[in-house]
């Protein structure tokens, strides 16, 4: 593969400025240098010309043999000849030749200054010039030679639109594309269709792979016409691709020096703004600029194949992708291959650990092999015109490393350039790792919470299992003196037996769920009754509300539905609401006590739990801060019971609030979402 083709001699690079066209030969004609004023007089890209003889190319008008030696003895010569322009119009051209030597007078080359004498000079130079700032005309130099056995089967393809089943098979012009290598482009062709890719991730492409999908068709057809007749050149106006306006290409074939089946592409027209050539390639090179600093890791995606194949689809009544690709899974996987990079910025080689930009610059298939599904999500949303995709995933760096990150992708939407897909990846394993800390601590505060309450309880606790054990011992001492009869009553043993083994269950029950609001256990969510918690709660609480001579009233909801939920969490938050509402009745001192619990589903079909008093409720000042960690309205409280609440109600997806009751005392509910699957 070649790189660049030409370029300007010492001292030369400010001509592709100037207006006049500037072209320097060697004393047998062949040019060596050919300005872009040039281009847009002649309509010969430069690099199609470099290495030419320019009699063969612009069929200039032959010096005779005593002009010649006079130009080489004087050092100049002015006049007027005529050219063709690629387009085969003739041009009258004044012209102003100087020959350069080397300070041992041996001849360096021929330099040319031309201008248009078809009208006026002055307004041949604003035309120039207005051509020179509005035309873009994209040079490609292909290799045919892999196509040749397509080529050859192809023939000779006539008529304005042949249809693609004039070629050997309906997919005959996709292969030729596929076949066409680049061997060289101009900057302009870079800039335009190389979608960012640069030249040396262009070289050696194939020209399907950035041309416009709107005129891939007449590319083909033009290509085929051209490869069986060295002579041609065939002109062809195209849609617009929305680069440029009145898109026109011309194909032909490459002449000596070039390998046999070269050819040259030229991609013309004018800009699709009133910004200049020079405006735009600053403008260019800002935003390639700003890519680069961006403090987050960026990809530039072509993502046109992917929306030809999603055209065809929809032409085809495909609705629902999600289906389709379940069904033809290979569609996924040709995606990634097909899809490309065409830029990277300096943090997304940093995030891969990659060594340079160029290595990032390829099919996007590295981008999930973390996360394999997330391609097909990232096609669906693609199919389905959504402007952007959001999710937290993993990539797997060049290294090997495993990285969470921030995944987000952004369609182009016409009439946007559709090569510009951007990926963005932020680096969110610190973050995970500080969140998965602060559940810790929260847990670890739930537990000491339990701890703390646990202690508040031990009397009522004591008693719970008081109860049980002195049953176990009352029937022990029946059963002896039944067995100590002088006829032994079995049937009477055995049923005081029995009750000893349940009340010795009903202990160790009893333990058993002290032990488990005393562990240290990572919260453990599934589906439970929240009615079931809430009696399995009042075993801890219900001597404390005795003693205190509270009635207590229970209104539990039939049927309710199952909640997500940690048992021991929610039994934690029930307890800490009920030890506040008991600690509240006993400071007032009042005859008439009384806890109300509920359990129901609300408008929206989440599941309630309410807790109300007749205590002297909550201080209006203090309402809007009892969830507060450390926030405690009384003197021996430490303002953590709340606190705990609503953090273990918020992990659940829940809510929960305070407030006074009308009649007095507080009303302290939560809520709780019931899963979808599960429904009301």
């Amino acid at each position: 593969m070649r790189q660049r083709p030409f370029a300007a001699p010492p001292g030369m690079e400010l001509s592709d400025l100037a207006s006049d066209s500037v072209i320097v030969c060697d004393e047998g004609g062949i040019v060596r240098y050919w300005n872009a004023a040039s281009e847009g007089l002649y309509g010969w890209p430069a690099m199609a010309v470099i290495g030419q003889d320019i009699s063969a190319v612009c069929a200039r008008d032959p010096l005779d043999a005593d002009h010649h030696r006079a130009l080489l003895r004087e050092g100049r010569w002015e006049g007027v000849v005529r050219r063709r322009t690629l387009a085969g119009r003739e041009v009258a051209v004044a012209v102003r030749q100087i020959v350069r030597r080397g300070a041992a007078g041996a001849l360096l080359d021929i330099v040319e200054y031309g201008r248009d004498v078809g009208e006026p000079s002055q307004a041949a130079g604003l035309r120039m010039d207005a051509e020179l700032q509005g035309s873009l005309a994209a040079c490609w130099e292909l290799d045919l030679s892999a196509a040749q056995p397509l080529l050859q089967t192809i023939g000779r393809l006539d008529g304005p639109d042949p249809p693609a089943e004039a070629g050997p098979h309906p997919h005959w012009m996709d292969e030729l594309l596929a076949a066409a290598r680049i061997t060289a482009v101009n900057d302009r062709a870079v800039r335009m269709f190389g979608a960012h890719a640069g030249l040396e991730q262009m070289l050696g492409q194939s020209v399907g792979a950035f041309w416009p999908a709107e005129s891939r068709a007449v590319l083909a057809t033009l290509l085929a016409s051209v490869a069986t007749d060295r002579a041609r050149l065939e002109t062809r106006k195209v849609v617009s691709s929305g680069a440029i306006r009145d898109p026109l290409i011309r194909v032909w074939h490459a002449g000596e020096p070039r390998p046999p089946g070269t050819v040259f592409v030229t991609l013309s027209g004018a800009a699709p703004d009133d910004r200049t050539s020079w405006e735009l390639q600053a403008s260019e090179e800002r935003y390639r600029q700003l890519i680069q600093y961006l403090p987050t890791a960026l990809w530039q995606v072509d993502s046109r194949r992917a929306g030809e194949v999603f055209d065809q689809l929809k032409a085809d009544g495909i609705r629902d992708i999600a289906a389709h690709l379940d069904e033809n899974p290979g569609l996924v996987e040709a995606a990634k291959d097909a899809v490309r990079v065409t830029e990277a910025n300096r943090d997304a080689v940093s995030l891969f650990r990659a060594a340079n930009a160029a290595d990032l610059v390829r099919p996007v298939r590295y981008l999930f092999e973390a996360t394999p599904g997330l391609a097909r999500r990232v096609m669906i949303a693609h199919f389905e015109g959504r402007r952007n995709l959001i999710e937290e995933t993993k990539i797997l760096a060049f290294d090997g490393t495993v990285i969470d990150v921030l995944f987000t992708v952004t369609y182009p939407v016409r009439p946007e350039q559709l090569d510009t897909t951007f990926i963005t990846m932020q680096d969110i394993s610190e973050r995970l790792n500080t969140e998965e800390q602060l559940r810790q601590l929260q847990t670890n505060f739930a537990h000491a919470g339990r701890i703390a309450t646990l202690g508040e309880l031990a009397t009522s606790i004591a008693h719970e299992i008081n109860q049980p054990l002195a049953a176990i011992v009352t029937n022990g001492e029946t059963s002896l003196r039944w067995l100590a009869r002088p006829e032994p009553n079995t049937e009477k043993v055995t049923q005081l037996t029995a009750r000893m083994v349940t009340s010795a269950r009903r202990a160790s029950d009893i333990i058993h769920r002290i032990r488990g609001m005393a562990a240290k256990h990572e919260p453990e969510k599934r589906l439970i009754d929240l009615n079931e918690v809430a009696e399995e709660a009042l075993l801890f609480i219900r001597h404390d509300i005795d003693s205190k001579a509270i009635a207590l009233s229970k209104a539990f909801g039939p049927g309710l539905p199952r909640v997500m939920g940690d048992r021991i969490q929610l039994q934690q938050v029930i307890i800490n609401l009920l030890v506040n509402s008991v600690q509240a009745i006993a400071q007032t001192g009042q005859s008439a006590r009384r806890i109300d619990i509920r359990t129901s589903i609300d408008d929206k079909g989440a599941v309630v739990f309410s807790a109300l008093d007749n205590g002297p409720g909550v201080a209006a000042a203090h309402l809007e801060h009892i969830f507060d960690s450390f926030f405690s309205t009384k003197d021996s409280g430490i303002g953590i019971g709340l606190a705990i609440c609503q953090s273990i109600i918020a992990a659940h997806g829940g809510s929960i609030a305070g407030a006074n009751r009308p009649d007095g005392g507080a009303h302290f509910r939560f809520t709780l979402p019931v899963p979808a699957a599960i429904g009301c």
